[in-house]
């Protein structure tokens, strides 16, 4: 694609008041408003001084400028741009906004909380955010990530397991068999803290969300227990939650649990009790791996087995949880150190790659568990979603206020996902953040007035026409088909 050579460019102002560049924060914010956002944190919040006067408006306006593309306070002047004061009522400066985060505390950060709880369980009224929650198998993977920083002025920096200085953000997604995973509870902790500080608390928080999300899409009482059949959910871990304190959260909450164990002495005596018995081996699809349909097998280098096995039996019997500890082994290809140039080895060096389970065997054989608990690594997309978005900087220097910060980017990656389950586009439905800001959010649009009322117009011929227009249809209640 080259320049015009009929119609060269010959000059560019910025002079027109009825242009604005994000659109698709029409339709979305639209959503938000109507999923309770405002009323919530007008509900909820007690920021103090007139710094936090009108919560509502100015949560909505740090969540709508995440939504547009803002990744710092300075970012937010998006919303303040051509026709963003004539659509929507008084965008704030990103200076007012930036004035509010640092008012907060660590009680108004869970006050926050509180408001994205809430407006998940909206959104998830509202929209087919979270399909088959009620009836399939629910995947609830909880995982830290380090936000880098720079400087010492970052109150609660430090250097973490990565090895740079940084924040650390702990979250919990869920998942479904029809849905992409949308976030269910999220936590700023020091730098430097172990990943499984405060895991217990946020996985009796991500199961609370996960039954109350469960009743809602079953149209019963929110107290209601989460039976009538559906499946336990599944926690899914590293091995950094691999202890009694996150997992028995989970057990008493009614959840089974998928962790992956570190190779202790324990651990590493009950993987050789396996590895005696070769024929307790079974091939799996992994890497390089063929199908064999004459067999029906896969012909695999890559071999999982299981026993019996009960976590923390060194602990006192109230701590003991019985499972199953599934082990997949591999080839170790990497040469040893005192091997010889050319020179082969006379058998196999394995590796090992062990966790520790709770479900049951005929819901989930051996090969089915290894395959789920491999999926785990869906929330490592989701941490660098955020941090391709509104995570890819901590703006301010107040701990609190970069806590609020994640808060506020996780309900914008929360209202994103479900205006893309609006646009009945199954390549839209479970899109990264940045696909459905390219494609829904940031399209140009010119203002007209007529008869008191607003119409926009957009591109001719824009690709995702049709996406955008079921979306713009849904949330201003043109196609109630949609709306659950």
């Amino acid at each position: 694609m080259q320049l015009s050579h009929t119609r060269p460019v010959a000059a560019a102002r910025f002079d027109d008041p009825n242009l604005m560049s994000t659109a698709g924060l029409v339709p979305v914010m639209a959503l938000a408003q109507a999923s309770g956002l405002l009323t919530l944190a007008d509900q909820q919040l007690s920021v103090p001084t007139d710094k936090g006067a009108n919560p509502g408006r100015k949560v909505a306006s740090l969540v709508g400028g995440m939504v547009g593309g803002a990744d710092s306070i300075a970012d937010l002047a998006i919303l303040r741009h051509g026709a963003m004061g004539t659509i929507f009522d008084r965008p704030y400066a990103p200076s007012t906004l930036g004035s509010f985060l640092r008012e907060f505390t660590f009680g108004h950060v869970r006050q926050l909380d509180a408001v994205a709880s809430r407006f998940l369980s909206n959104l998830a009224e509202k929209t087919p955010l979270v399909t088959g929650i009620d009836t399939g198998r629910v995947l609830v993977d909880i995982d830290d990530t380090i936000i880098e920083v720079h400087g010492h002025g970052k109150q609660g920096s430090g250097y973490g397991y990565s090895g740079v200085r940084g924040l650390n953000a702990l979250i919990a997604t869920v998942t479904t068999e029809t849905a992409a995973p949308v976030i269910l509870t999220q936590r700023l902790r020091r730098g430097a803290c172990g990943s499984a500080r405060g895991a217990a608390r946020m996985v009796a928080d991500a199961l609370t969300t996960v039954d109350r999300l469960r009743s809602q899409a079953r149209g019963a009482h929110v107290g209601c227990s989460s039976g009538d059949g559906a499946s336990k959910p599944l926690i899914r871990c590293d091995s950094a939650f691999y202890g009694h304190p996150t997992i028995g959260a989970a057990t008493r909450a009614g959840a089974d649990v998928s962790v992956t164990v570190r190779l202790t002495s324990t651990i590493k005596r009950a993987i050789a009790s396996i590895d005696a018995d070769e024929s307790a081996w079974t091939p799996i699809e992994y890497t390089d791996a063929v199908y064999d349909e004459g067999t029906d097998t896969w012909i695999s280098r890559a071999e999982v087995a299981e026993i019996p096995f009960t976590a923390f039996a060194s602990q006192r019997k109230a701590h003991q949880i019985p499972g199953r500890l599934v082990v997949r082994r591999i080839p170790d290809l990497r040469p040893p150190k005192d091997q010889g140039q050319g020179q082969g080895t006379l058998f196999d060096i394995w590796r090992f790659h062990a966790f520790f389970t709770t479900t049951d065997p005929d819901d989930l054989d051996t090969v089915a568990a290894d395959k789920t608990h491999r999926q785990h690594a869906i929330v490592e997309q989701v941490h660098a979603d955020l941090k391709n978005s509104a995570l890819a900087h901590l703006p301010s220097n107040s701990f609190s206020a970069n806590a609020a910060w994640l808060v506020c980017a996780v309900m914008a990656f929360n209202v994103t996902r479900a205006a893309g389950t609006l646009t009945a586009d199954p390549k839209l439905t479970k899109a990264t953040t940045g696909t459905l800001r390219r494609t829904i959010v940031s399209v140009p649009a010119r203002i007209a007035c007529s008869a008191r009322r607003l119409t926009l117009h957009l591109p001719t011929d824009w690709p995702w026409e049709t996406a955008w227009n079921n979306l713009f249809d849904s949330t201003f209640g043109r196609n109630q088909s949609i709306i659950t």
